[in-house]
């Protein structure tokens, strides 16, 4: 039976990762000053893969050989004698694999043997549905089938001969999508205290699990899971966390960022192992605690899909945008009406957040929790005094479409929020990937995106059906403060090719902050528009390197 995490095969991403020219606009703005055409004189990362070959990897294969099959002999060999019996058509056999081709579509593939030909092929899909093809001839063939609900079906392959000798083969496979279903928000870890695992920092180079299978509401089987982690007090040195599915090999990826003395969150999205665990290595130089906070799960249950809206700012208390005009005071909350607003509708279960504090007068945190539920023991977003910082989040709302913004500092705060995305009825569904590098702009040369300039992912245009791309987006080696923007570019790929594209406009709208000198990483639920073309905007004075790992994508049905 194949494992129901369906954890896809690592490969390499193709994507084309271009960075714009080096003329200057005004952060926010939209074409003053900028060139005609983005496109001319950019430097462009073409890794070798397409991403063709990732998603087609990533869906895996059961198989079940033709020396498999279960012969079933038929009447008129049941009647002969002897020799003539045991040699009726004695090679005819059928081979079957499956693979996943979309979130709810799987191809079949059937080798057939026989002494004779034509035979016919009946193909059951385990859903109460099946196939029959007469008169086919042997070799190998592929069936395509959409199933209406995610989940496990065994897949029976059965080839029938005239005189009515037949051979059967079957597989147990799994839909790849997933949905999603919100919980908590809820501690499963925390080093200082033992929740979750033995109290103690994890030290440089080492590593701990966390259990998620049955845990804080999760039930078994999840295949990916939303986290909010938390690296606390460094005690030297600088370092990052990687999360990964427990048993898989670790990856040459990054979800959290530190530097001695810091406190500071990034929301991962997870593949889980086939035990039940996430890992989180700590690599540097650092022992740290570690804290995890669940979001959600992502199973096969016919739960919430996702969509992609914005990114579009919800709350700006600077300007009085959603929210009171001025700071939140401290140790106050205040309510967002999220459902009804920004394209998310009412009946929404969760929603896909970017959360960010500036000018804070004191060292603190936010908690963002659903609006009629008590602030629970746990962070979205660590801050220190005067530092802007973001977060990604995601968060149920209430019945009537809220959720609720604590300010768990002594000082005051401005908070801004930016919403990406929505969990509700249809939407699309998830397959994760096992964590791995699309793009660092270090390994290339003059791959840097300059000040007030940006670099467009060009996503294969042949799968029409992506709706939105997991990524852990890291900003290093930045020369002045900032910020970096995420968002579906306006223009089409023939646009780029024939140099008639038209600088993009910035949502007014934020992934990540820095400042000069700052490796600051978040997540980000980037949603590639119609075009299939992802823009990352560098918001700031000075040229940026830009790093983005790989999660999962969603898909639409």
């Amino acid at each position: 039976m194949p494992s129901h995490r369906h954890i896809i095969v690592a490969a390499a991403v193709a994507t084309s990762l271009v960075v714009g020219p080096g003329l200057a606009v005004a952060a926010g703005t939209g074409t003053s000053g900028a060139p005609a055409h983005p496109a001319a004189g950019a430097v462009a990362l073409t890794p070798a893969e397409p991403l063709d070959d990732i998603v087609a990897s990533a869906f895996g294969t059961v198989r079940s050989p033709v020396e498999a099959s279960v012969r079933q002999q038929g009447k008129a060999a049941a009647k002969a004698q002897g020799a003539a019996a045991a040699k009726a058509n004695e090679s005819l056999a059928v081979g079957l694999g499956v693979f996943g081709i979309s979130a709810y579509s799987v191809r079949a593939l059937t080798w057939i043997n026989s002494d004779t030909v034509p035979v016919d092929l009946v193909i059951d899909w385990g859903d109460g549905t099946s196939d029959r093809f007469n008169g086919v001839d042997k070799g190998e063939a592929a069936h395509e089938h959409t199933y209406s609900s995610l989940g496990q079906y065994t897949v029976t392959a059965t080839v029938r001969d005239g005189a009515g000798e037949a051979s059967t083969n079957s597989v147990t496979t799994a839909t790849a999508g997933n949905k999603f279903t919100p919980v908590g928000p809820t501690r499963l870890l925390d080093t200082r205290d033992g929740t979750g695992a033995p109290a103690g920092r994890v030290q440089p180079w080492g590593e701990i699990r966390v259990r998620i299978d049955g845990n804080g509401g999760i039930p078994e089987g999840a295949s990916a899971v939303a986290l909010n982690l938390t690296v606390v007090d460094p005690s030297g040195g600088a370092g990052h966390i990687i999360a990964y599915p427990s048993g898989e090999n670790r990856p040459e990826t990054s979800n959290v960022n530190y530097t001695a003395g810091q406190t500071v969150p990034n929301l991962a999205i997870v593949p889980v192992g086939d035990d039940g665990y996430v890992t989180l290595f700590n690599r540097g130089d650092a022992a740290v605690d570690l804290l995890a906070d669940v979001a959600g799960y992502f199973n096969e249950s016919e739960s919430a899909g996702y969509t992609a809206v914005g990114p579009t700012r919800l709350v700006d208390t600077r300007e009085g945008l959603g929210a009171n005009l001025g700071q939140v005071p401290g140790w106050t909350s205040f309510p967002v009406q999220a459902a009804g607003l920004a394209g998310v509708p009412a009946g929404a279960r969760a929603v896909a957040l970017n959360v960010t504090v500036t000018d804070p007068q004191s060292d603190g945190h936010l908690t963002v929790y659903p609006g009629d539920r008590q602030a629970p023991s746990v962070s979205n977003l660590n801050f220190r005094r005067g530092q802007t910082i973001a977060n990604a989040v995601i968060v149920p709302v209430d019945a009537s479409g809220r959720i609720q913004v604590l300010n768990g500092a002594q000082g005051a705060s401005d908070v801004i929020v930016d919403v990406v995305g929505y969990y509700g009825d249809g939407g699309s569904s998830f397959v994760p990937v096992p964590p791995q590098r699309l793009q660092d702009t270090r390994n290339v040369p003059d791959g840097s995106i300059l000040s007030q300039n940006y670099a467009y992912l060009r996503l294969s245009p042949s799968y029409r059906k992506f709706t939105g791309f997991v990524f852990n987006t890291t900003v290093t080696n930045t020369q002045a403060d900032g910020h970096l923007t995420v968002f579906p570019d306006p223009n089409s790929n023939e646009q780029y090719d024939n140099g008639t594209a038209a600088w993009p406009v910035k949502p007014n709208a934020s992934t990540l902050n820095w400042k000069a000198g700052e490796t600051v990483p978040n997540l980000v639920q980037a949603d590639p528009g119609p075009n299939k073309i992802i823009d990352f905007m560098n918001s700031s004075g000075g040229n940026v390197d830009l790093v983005v790992d790989m999660f999962g994508l969603y898909l639409d049905f």
